[in-house]
């Protein structure tokens, strides 16, 4: 006999607020045959205030292999999981996304239920650039994998956004200060909750309160990017030191014909093709 297999379904939890949960989720973690939770004594809490009685199991970063595979096990068997984190958005900064790619290669239908997101919701009220964003979550803890991030996010022209604990708040913001130079500052603290915070500041100025101030709540970085006309800038310096012989058989060597290499070239340099064509002949 052919079993329909179930449907994993992630399901955005309240960041804060309990008036945040939809009428939708709550009819699915109800209707749901088991609610695998990142901590099941964070979300009884949850379960208890809306009266939903279905049975829970863990499913956390430490347990997320051997549980991702009986949870798909049960999916495959047709029972209906729904995945949820402590807040927010299940998938987003968190082991959701393993069981999601194994749900996916097994042939299991996965839905969402949309909901409250932390870096969203921050990024809406940071009044800073939202059209292009990029989202970090925590800088990695490990020393070489931080600094290469950090080298990448000097370079990053898009809105920047960053979760941070309190015990690391200051430490982060020195080194963002160090790398990134300064740049305008969104920092948003403990999102819909009683004592939420978006305070518009730079990183040094950040970096000077936080000297005198302990950091309280959990905080969403939204930093502004590096302007791109300080990057083209950057990149018209480097390309200064090259001759234009050099430039082009940069180009060359990717394999581009000499005549787009040379218009690419002109760009780089901010100046025109002939000015060019005429650099190379003196080069000769």
């Amino acid at each position: 006999m052919i079993t329909e297999t179930g449907v994993l379904c992630l399901c955005a939890t309240p960041i804060g607020n309990l008036e945040d949960m939809t009428f939708r989720a709550v009819r699915m973690l109800k209707e749901a045959d088991l609610i695998a939770a990142e901590d099941t004594r964070n979300s009884i809490r949850l379960l208890n205030h809306f009266d939903i009685h279905t049975p829970m199991t863990s499913y956390h970063e430490h347990n997320r292999i051997e549980k991702g595979h009986a949870l798909v096990k049960k999916l495959l068997e047709g029972k209906n999981i729904v995945l949820i984190t402590d807040a927010g958005m299940p998938g987003i900064s968190d082991p959701g996304e393993d069981l999601v790619r194994m749900c996916h290669e097994a042939g299991i239908t996965v839905t969402a239920v949309p909901g409250a997101c932390a870096c969203v919701t921050a990024l809406a009220v940071s009044g800073q650039h939202t059209r292009r964003f990029c989202f970090e979550a925590f800088l990695p803890s490990d020393k070489k994998e931080r600094a290469e991030v950090l080298s990448e996010l000097a370079e990053e022209t898009r809105t920047i956004l960053l979760y941070e604990a309190p015990h690391r708040l200051k430490k982060t913001l020195a080194e963002l200060l160090e790398r990134l130079g300064d740049r305008r500052l969104s920092i948003c603290r403990e999102l819909t909750k009683r004592y939420e915070t978006v305070w518009e500041t730079t990183l040094q100025e950040a970096c000077t309160l936080y000297e005198s101030q302990e950091p309280k709540g959990e905080y969403v970085l939204v930093l502004e990017g590096k302007p791109r006309e300080e990057r083209i800038r950057k990149r018209q310096q480097d390309f200064q030191k090259m001759t234009p012989g050099e430039h082009m058989r940069l180009y060359e060597e990717q394999g581009m014909d000499r005549k787009t290499a040379m218009k690419q070239v002109a760009k780089d340099r901010g100046v025109s093709k002939r000015e060019i064509y005429q650099a190379l002949l003196l080069e000769e």
